[in-house]
């Protein structure tokens, strides 16, 4: 995809940022809008509600079969609807994480401008699976599932792709039950592990919502599969609550729920209760899909970001002349009669800090010797802030910018300079080291 020698040729989309694109261009028949208020066809507004979610459904159902994928160069109607300064989240709920971001609108050309980092949480579609063990360790034992697993994982994977299907099925205004079946082997394991019937282990536990159907399968009530769905959807309104809390986050007009958990009727309906008065929700049609597209867009028009957070502190690992009282005596480094602090960790910027799409940060450093003809300069990252020392717990290196001077020897000055660049704002950082007196340099991408 690509080559040292073209680097450029390989783009990385945020996957935020690329749900963010494509929901920008929606056009009104691509999208569901669950918090139309006003009456609709003679329904009243939880009517309309209750339609959305079955448009949803049929929605998600007809776009699993569809493959064609439309890219409008005019902007969506939504768009229409937005003006300077507006702001919007983007709610990415996958399998694993939910990754939350808050972007501004910056007219005329209508760039966007990060507000807020993405933070993902564990919060995706896994913890019902999760869920769905515990509720299995409940009613046949912990030990007996651990087991299960370890003699016989390929039917613990049909079981759980089994419940996946069903999974998939869970609605607020569902009234029917929903079977589960469970594989052969797990039936005749667990009579061989504690010498009864998977019958006789469901009719003996207190899970009253979980009964066993004649045809081999696990019958839940529409209660008892919502009820594996609340800790996962509880935990992101947490999170999104916390999130309305923040100053970035003040008259926020739209929320787009996005990702391969947004197309759950369960999420959508909390999301809808929790927020539909702050903010209009609205789903894209083909929501597993949506990164997808947006990442094609992207692809074709990189600059439409203009400012990001930076997600972590940047810095470069140096040595500083020793100042006492100041450094630890621990840093102390004492070279051809020169008194050095190592370790420094010095700053090029800070975590959450605001970069311009391919904004500059500069220094320069002296070789500890001139006669030095290899040059190392080491990149570290680090979550905190406030970063003095490369040891302190957390930092990271991220990078390494190798300067080979050999061959200019006759060309040293008596004091030779590096001059350090690192360009923030893309989706990746680029580092460069340059050998003033030569003019020779090289580049790191992290």
């Amino acid at each position: 995809m690509a080559t040292p020698e073209n680097p450029e040729q390989l783009i990385i989309a945020l996957e935020p940022e690329a749900a963010s694109i494509y929901c920008r261009k929606l056009r009104l028949h691509q999208m569901i809008d669950l918090s139309s208020k006003a009456p609709v066809n003679g329904f009243n507004s939880s009517d309309t509600v209750g339609a959305g979610f079955t448009q949803a459904k049929e929605h998600v159902r007809r776009n699993r079969q569809s493959r064609t994928f439309l890219v409008e160069n005019v902007i969506g109607e939504i768009w229409s609807e937005l003006e300077e300064g507006d702001r919007y989240i983007v709610v990415d709920s996958g399998g694993g994480t939910v990754d939350l971001t808050v972007h501004q609108i910056r007219l005329p050309e209508g760039h966007l401008k990060e507000l807020y980092k993405a933070t993902g949480g564990p919060y995706g579609s896994v913890g019902v699976d999760y869920e769905f063990e515990r509720l299995l360790c409940k009613i046949f034992g912990e030990d007996f599932i651990e087991q299960f697993k370890i003699k016989r994982p390929a039917a613990w994977v049909d079981l759980m792709i089994a419940f996946e299907s069903r999974k998939r099925a869970a609605a607020p205004d569902r009234t029917n039950p929903l079977n589960i079946t469970l594989p052969f082997s797990f039936i005749d394991y667990y009579k061989k592990f504690r010498g009864h019937s998977v019958e006789h282990a469901l009719r003996k536990s207190n899970v009253d919502f979980v009964k066993w159907s004649s045809q081999g399968m696990l019958r839940m009530s529409p209660d008892a599969m919502n009820a594996l769905f609340k800790p996962t959807i509880d935990q992101i309104i947490q999170h999104l609550s916390d999130l309305f809390e923040k100053p970035e986050v003040t008259n926020v007009k739209f929320l787009f729920l996005v990702g391969g958990f947004a197309e759950a009727p369960l999420l959508q309906q909390a999301v809808q209760n929790a927020f539909g008065s702050k903010c209009r929700i609205i789903i894209p049609q083909d929501v597993g899909l949506t990164i997808l597209k947006g990442a094609v867009l992207f692809g074709l028009d990189p600059a439409v970001i203009k400012v990001r957070r930076s997600p972590l502190t940047y810095g470069v690992g140096v040595l500083n002349r020793f100042v006492e009282g100041k450094h630890p005596p621990e840093k102390l480094l004492v070279k051809d009669g020169t008194r050095w602090c190592t370790d420094v960790f010095d700053k090029f910027i800070s975590a959450d800090q605001s970069v311009a799409l391919g904004e500059t940060v500069s220094r320069s450093y002296t070789p500890a010797k001139p006669s030095q003809l290899v040059i190392v300069i080491n990149i570290y990252s680090s979550e905190q802030d406030n970063v003095s020392f490369i040891t302190e717990p957390g930092v990271k290196k991220c990078g390494t910018l190798r300067l080979d001077l050999t061959g200019t020897e006759t060309l040293v000055p008596t004091r030779r300079e590096i001059k350090t660049l690192m360009q923030f704002g893309d989706t990746e950082i680029k580092a460069m080291a340059i050998d003033v007196a030569t003019s020779k340099s090289v580049k790191a991408g992290t």
